[in-house]
């Protein structure tokens, strides 16, 4: 037979489509010629293939070779290709049988040697081949990873000899197994203990962490902002089993090493501030997922806030309201999942404190004017973490604040718990129609929080974030309404614009 058909798949974005690897051989001078789209490391197959053939003991046909990568319109890069056009050169040499491709997927990047060593983007392949009911040969390197999904039947493989010896039947390959955990028993929690003082910051933390709200703090160095922000994934509940395949998927298509241990905590994300926009966001000739997409479903972290470029931050604008990003190139257009909690810290002036009379109210407005006031509309809590009064080295009750957080987290989960039953999200994800139902106000109420919004200045959206927040507070004390002070103490949580408008004269 001098055709062969094998089945792969390709990375794009968070999809692994279908592709079938074509090999056609025929009479003439030898030649190898690679066809579909392919980038120039899916081209460079020929000659790994070859030398893999030949050193697993295999004679490399002198024949003129074609492969074809199939659908033609789908970008192919990478080496992942290299096992399945192996085996296509095999069956189409009449070494091996036709028939034993009939139920397989092969993926994989061979070394010259014929070692397979592992390729991005294991997690989307193996769900591709859940829906395709095909069994998954892979690089017995990828199989830790693979081993999260459930429901496929793989065989992880070291060597191209050992997955020609599986499809003769000489020596089959072991089955990889399935790795069984339950959902949260890795959760951890770092203490707040040994943050001094700074009441008010831990309350704004809790309140974002009980309903999921983006959160600014501001303060001059010094005040212990970084280490609250550490802090906020022990308040948060882990990942769910649907949540952690989703974190998991991405870092496999970004090629991050994914480990069993800490499977259901979600991420936290902490980007230098000289970070590129498409690091921030992703990007690339075949896009791969940025900061704001490895943060799903988790933290993202961005310390000095300001030192970021603004058109880098500006590029967060639409993934905070949409909870996805949607990269387009001229030979590919993907869309990564990025429903993450935006977490930030900045200092109130250029200079790091507003008293140290080292700059001018101008120089301190121009300094917070690089943050664009659509991305200051989608931050829903802006706190001030002012210096301490006296310079104290620990806390006097340690025992009394390490409970204070654990009380904390359980009237989060708590919270949570009640926004799950009555909307099936967080508060942060009401849409601005089911505020009218979930955030019902009294008339007197309405008028209040209507004339406060007037008075700050407030756009509709802030207007609308402040009331998801005093959503949340109601959640936190149990109440089913929501009451004037809810409302009074959301509206305080505005630290940052209350700071630009003294400074503008407002």
């Amino acid at each position: 037979m001098s055709v062969a058909s094998v089945i792969t798949f390709a990375g794009q974005g968070m999809a692994a489509p279908q592709i079938t690897v074509e090999i056609h051989l025929a009479n003439g001078l030898p030649a190898f010629q690679l066809v579909g789209m392919a980038e120039t490391s899916v081209k460079e197959a020929r000659e790994r293939v070859r030398s893999a053939l030949i050193n697993s003991g295999f004679e490399f046909p002198a024949k003129r070779i074609t492969v074809n990568l199939a659908p033609a319109e789908i970008p192919k890069s990478g080496g992942r290709y290299d096992l399945p056009i192996a085996i296509g050169v095999l069956v189409a040499c009449g070494v091996l049988p036709a028939t034993c491709l009939s139920r397989f997927a092969f993926v994989g990047e061979l070394g010259l040697n014929g070692e397979l060593k592992p390729v991005k983007g294991i997690i989307p392949v193996l769900l591709a081949c859940d829906a395709n009911q095909s069994e998954l040969i892979l690089p017995a390197a990828n199989d830790a990873e693979a081993q999260l999904v459930e429901g496929v039947r793989r065989f992880p493989a070291t060597t191209l000899l050992d997955v020609f010896h599986h499809l003769t039947g000489d020596v089959p390959l072991a089955t990889g197994q399935v790795w069984r955990s339950k959902a949260g028993a890795d959760a951890t929690m770092l203490q707040w203990d040994d943050i001094v003082g700074q009441e008010q910051a831990k309350r704004a933390l809790m309140v974002a962490a009980a309903g999921g709200h983006n959160l600014l703090m501001l303060g001059p160095p010094g005040t212990g902002k970084s280490l609250l922000a550490s802090r906020l994934l022990g308040l948060l509940p882990p990942l769910d089993q649907d949540e952690a395949m989703a974190v998991a998927a991405i870092r496999s298509v970004k090629g991050e090493p994914l480990v069993q241990q800490g499977f259901y905590q979600r991420p936290f994300r902490s980007p230098h501030h000289t970070a590129s926009t498409a690091a921030l966001i992703g990007g690339g000739t075949q896009p791969t997922p940025g900061e704001v997409s490895l943060a799903h479903c988790g933290v993202l972290f961005l310390d000095e806030l300001p030192e970021f470029g603004r058109r880098t931050l500006d590029v967060l604008r639409e993934p905070l309201e949409t909870g996805d990003v949607h990269i387009s190139r001229a030979s590919a257009q993907v869309c990564f999942p990025a429903r993450f909690q935006l977490l930030a810290a900045m200092n109130p002036s250029p200079t790091g404190d507003t008293d140290d009379n080292r700059c001018t109210p101008q120089q301190q407005l121009r300094y917070l004017n690089r943050l664009s006031g659509p991305l200051l509309d989608r931050i829903d809590i802006q706190i001030e973490v002012p210096r301490l009064k006296s310079f104290v080295l620990n806390n006097p009750q340690p025992d009394a604040q390490q409970d204070s957080q654990i009380a904390a987290r359980e009237a989060v989960w708590q919270a949570r718990a009640r926004q799950q039953e009555r909307q099936g999200k967080t508060n942060s994800a009401l849409a601005s129609g089911e505020l009218a139902e979930h955030c019902k106000l009294s008339a007197s109420d309405l008028s209040f929080v209507q004339h406060a919004a007037e008075s700050l200045k407030l756009s509709m959206r802030t207007f609308h974030r402040t009331l998801k927040v005093a959503r949340t507070l109601a959640d936190l004390d149990n109440g089913d309404a929501v009451t004037r002070a809810h409302l009074a103490e959301a509206l305080g949580y505005r630290a940052l614009d209350t700071l630009i408008n003294q400074l503008s004269g407002v």
